[in-house]
């Protein structure tokens, strides 16, 4: 599958949408019972068919990949993909309870499990096998929120050191208050067109050059192991696999930290790293903004934030601009290739997507 991502350089018109995608989660209980119309309304695209995806915190990567589907089967010369979560206005319990219904609620939920927790766990088993990479954790968390200062649409832009990570609080141990990403609103929306149409927007447009999509078990206790991610993997291999590239072709990643230890998995997972490597990749300096593979260059969800059904599509705008040049301070030098990778739950699903600049 391929496609291209259209801009505003020269205009689009809504009668040119044909198709749109919605990624969202519901969060709290209050979604609308008939989200895709309601889009469809406020985006003036009444008439427009519009599917609702709904894979847990993946929903935005699966949102892209059925996109991508419909520009290949020629569906449409514009296909709107939007991402969308408001999760700031429930009560706390209540929002405990919603972040935990992407996960097994039969086992683990009755055991006390929250997200953190079961991240904890998948921390604590990492250190058992590979020796212990506080160090590496804690530099994931300095080096996205020093991204994250530079985005004007992040959630945080405070600069936290190693050592403040360290210190702070323990809320599943071997992780800590800055090793979690927070609960943010949020909203990301995309225009794709197939590529052969993308020079009628755009004289700079962004290649989707492959989108690769795996499963595992929900319950993390049915799987072989707990420190890798097999979804990821499958997906990763799809997407390299349909799009010919080599892991050294790409520029940067923008990977699904929603806990500091889920950038060590998704370096390892995504083949980026051997097992057990990913902390001394880390600490080297190779995943910051100027190393050789930066990571998150936006501050991921770590400290953009991580509104569940817009991140995955957030992501790809950031990848967007900085394919582009477009990215400001946080712009990483030379980018043309580049993965964005997106989970849903506790590795249950994944999204890999594969882009390029001409």
């Amino acid at each position: 599958m391929d496609g291209a991502f259209a801009s505003v350089d020269r205009g689009a018109d809504r009668r040119d949408v044909s198709e749109a995608f919605l990624a969202t989660l519901g969060f709290g209980g209050h979604q609308i019972g008939n989200a895709a119309a309601a889009l469809a309304e406020e985006a003036g695209l009444v008439g427009v068919p519009v599917t609702r995806v709904e894979n847990a915190c993946a929903s935005g990567g699966f949102a892209l990949r059925s996109a991508l589907a419909a520009v290949s089967a020629g569906a449409s010369p514009l296909v709107l993909v939007t991402g969308v979560e408001k999760m700031t206005d429930v009560t706390n319990a209540r929002r405990r309870y919603w972040l935990g219904v992407s996960g097994d609620t039969e086992w683990e939920r009755s055991a006390g499990l929250t997200f953190a927790g079961v991240y904890g766990l998948v921390a604590s088993r990492y250190f058992a096998e590979h020796g212990d990479a506080s160090e590496a954790l804690a530099e994931v968390a300095s080096k996205n929120h020093e991204n994250g200062a530079l985005n004007p649409n992040a959630h945080f832009h405070r600069r936290v050191t190693r050592a403040e990570v360290l210190a702070a609080p323990r809320v599943a141990r071997p992780l800590g208050l800055f090793d979690c990403c927070p609960v943010s609103d949020g909203a990301a929306a995309l225009l794709l067109s197939p590529p052969e149409l993308a020079h009628r927007f755009t004289d700079t447009p962004v290649y989707v050059d492959a989108a690769g999509a795996g499963t595992d078990f929900l319950a993390v206790q049915e799987r072989p192991e707990l420190t890798r991610f097999r979804a990821s993997h499958r997906a990763a291999h799809e997407a390299f696999r349909s799009a010919g590239w080599n892991r050294s072709d790409v520029s940067f990643l923008e990977v699904h930290d929603c806990f500091t230890i889920a950038e060590l998995l998704a370096l390892e997972d995504l083949g980026f790293a051997a097992p057990g490597e990913a902390p001394r990749m880390t600490l080297s300096g190779a995943t910051r903004r100027d190393g050789r593979l930066p990571v998150n260059p936006d501050g991921g969800l770590k400290a953009k934030g991580h509104p569940i059904g817009a991140t995955g599509v957030s992501q790809v705008y950031e990848i967007f601009l900085q394919l582009r040049g477009q990215a400001g301070l946080r712009q990483v030098a030379g980018a043309d290739h580049a993965l964005a990778h997106n989970v849903g739950g506790a590795g249950a699903t994944a999204a890999v997507s594969l882009f390029s600049v001409g």
